[in-house]
């Protein structure tokens, strides 16, 4: 069978899309911080021998002497106990056993504490379950009328 004239079915024509140039990245660019280092010289700087400098005061005594090497000032409390750890040049600061007797009691005390409330909790909670769900459902049934009534 052939179509006298054949169907016509409705069409869309969209109009062409409008040239748009490429759009154009440029590379970016980062502005990396940086700063003049500030040089302080030492306290015991001295001008070289025969040049004076501009404040030439004379240096104290004290100052021409060399220092002594002596070993650093240890930051430990004088209360602390130091113990040498074996097979090593190592020390370590140890609180005396006052503080240490103070540390352990109070933790073995928290720890009894928050294990004894933890079972104390346990055991109310299986006590008041039961009395809180029977009351819970006493209120439930108050609350709700019952079903041949109707509710205006």
């Amino acid at each position: 069978m052939e179509w006298v004239t054949p169907p016509k079915l409705p069409s869309l024509f969209l109009p062409n899309a409008p040239n748009l140039p490429i759009p154009i990245l440029e590379v970016p660019t980062a502005d990396v911080p940086s700063y003049r280092p500030l040089v302080v010289p030492p306290n015991t700087l001295r001008p070289p021998p025969g040049i004076e400098g501009i404040n030439s005061d004379p240096a104290p005594e004290a100052e021409k002497e060399t220092p002594t090497t002596a070993k650093p000032q240890s930051i430990t409390p004088p209360e602390a106990q130091i113990i040498q750890v074996p097979f090593t040049d190592i020390e370590v600061p140890m609180p005396t056993t006052t503080i240490m007797t103070t540390a352990a009691t109070t933790a073995f005390i928290s720890v009894g504490a928050t294990l004894a409330a933890t079972s104390l909790f346990k055991y109310l909670v299986m006590i008041m379950k039961p009395i809180i769900k029977q009351a819970w459902n006493k209120l439930q049934k108050k609350k709700t009328p019952p079903k041949n009534q109707k509710i205006s």
